[in-house]
């Protein structure tokens, strides 16, 4: 038990890593944008540059999976990342910025899938349900990114700075966590290929988690405006709308675990995509303070397990190794994390704010329709394997 116990606490220092490393660039782009004097097309064209690493290196990733264990990709992720979060900070033309950038997002993509498989192999050596809290002190780790970022700034610290002493520090944890991580051998599950596209099966996790990384990502750019614009609220205020959905969304995770534990997996995440549905509806219904609020505080409560406890359902499945499942079914998830938001701001131009958050609620119901319905496939199956 005491294995299970280290492998628990590196694989939670990791998720911290993960989640302080990524806050930190992100509490700095403003500063980054004046240092190099973007315009906003500008910065949004070269952002664009991160999920571009990411979504090009998933077959990479599937195909490193199979050849090494996750350990080593976690962990060799994990320095490149922060060793990228360092050159973000020293790039002094777009064009290194660009590069910067993509290499941030591809390695981030090493790290984060092999620390989701690390993840599954931990919860394999617990009977009771871990897996949710990891990614609460991934968000309790962004809070303390963006804290340490604030901090920097009323400092004028630069973000070179900055980011080279974060990405230090970052570097002597992993070194410190990496010996009690899982040795998790390489897999050949998915039948000698390098990468696989979701099957049948997988396909319909993909969706789920395609639904809830869209409402995350609609969540992370367009709530603060859902407040200015449609709720009406002053831009300080307008604020409070993304920290109470935040606060809802690290609390849902750390609390996830005792649900599952007291409900089963399947409850939990039928409540999940009830409570998108109904959050992201009441905010656009009752474009209020209390009410919209309300609503975020539910969206973030909804979309806290629902990717964690996905990856873990699928890590079990044994027609494939955990880590090629992840990145299979992260292939599918991270198109609604890209390709949505974006897309709520013509759907706003069109027909208004307001339309395009009701229209986004909708995922949340998908959601709980696709768990009832691989619910009952799973029940069939075992009572046909039951005879």
């Amino acid at each position: 038990m005491e294995s299970a116990r280290r492998a628990r606490i590196a694989t939670a220092l990791f998720f911290f890593v993960s989640g302080f490393s990524f806050s930190s660039w992100a509490s700095r782009i403003p500063a980054i944008q004046q240092k190099l004097n973007l315009s906003d097309a500008s910065l949004g064209s070269i952002l664009f540059a991160l999920p571009l690493g990411l979504m090009l290196t998933l077959p990479i990733t599937g195909y490193l999976l199979q050849k090494y264990s996750s350990r080593t990709i976690m962990f060799g992720g994990a320095i490149m990342f922060n060793l990228m979060l360092a050159m973000i900070g020293l790039s002094a033309q777009p064009w290194m910025l660009v590069l910067a950038l993509f290499f941030f997002g591809s390695s981030r993509n090493f790290m984060n899938i092999s620390l989701n498989a690390q993840s599954i192999g931990v919860q394999a050596l617990y009977s009771k349900s871990i897996i949710t809290t990891f990614h609460g002190i991934w968000s309790i780790a962004g809070f303390g990114g963006a804290a340490v970022g604030s901090l920097m700034v009323n400092y004028n610290i630069a973000p070179a700075i900055h980011f080279a002493i974060s990405a230090a520090l970052m570097i002597i944890i992993c070194l410190i966590a990496v010996p009690g991580c899982l040795p998790q051998p390489p897999s050949q599950k998915a039948g000698g290929k390098s990468f696989i596209l979701p099957d049948k099966q997988l396909l319909k996790f993909g969706l789920i988690s395609f639904a809830s990384m869209a409402c995350e990502g609609t969540m992370y750019d367009w709530s603060g405006i859902f407040f200015e614009k449609s709720v009406h609220a002053s831009r300080e205020v307008a604020t409070y709308g993304y920290v109470v959905y935040m606060i809802a969304m690290a609390s849902g995770r750390f609390l996830g675990d005792r649900m599952v534990n007291k409900f089963g997996i399947y409850s939990l995440l039928k409540a999940s995509g009830a409570m998108i549905f109904c959050g992201l509806l009441m905010a656009a219904l009752l474009p209020y303070p209390l009410t919209a609020g309300l609503g975020f505080m539910l969206t973030g409560f909804g979309v806290s397990c629902v990717v964690p406890l996905v990856f873990s359902i699928a890590g079990r499945m044994k027609a494939m190794a955990s880590g090629s499942a992840i990145a299979s079914i992260s292939t599918v998830g991270y198109f609604g994390f890209l390709i949505l938001p974006p897309l709520i701001g013509y759907i706003s131009q069109i027909a208004g704010l307001r339309w395009a958050f009701a229209l986004i609620a909708c995922l949340g119901a998908f959601i709980t329709m696709m768990i009832f319905r691989i619910e009952k496939e799973s029940r069939v199956a075992a009572d046909e394997a039951l005879g």
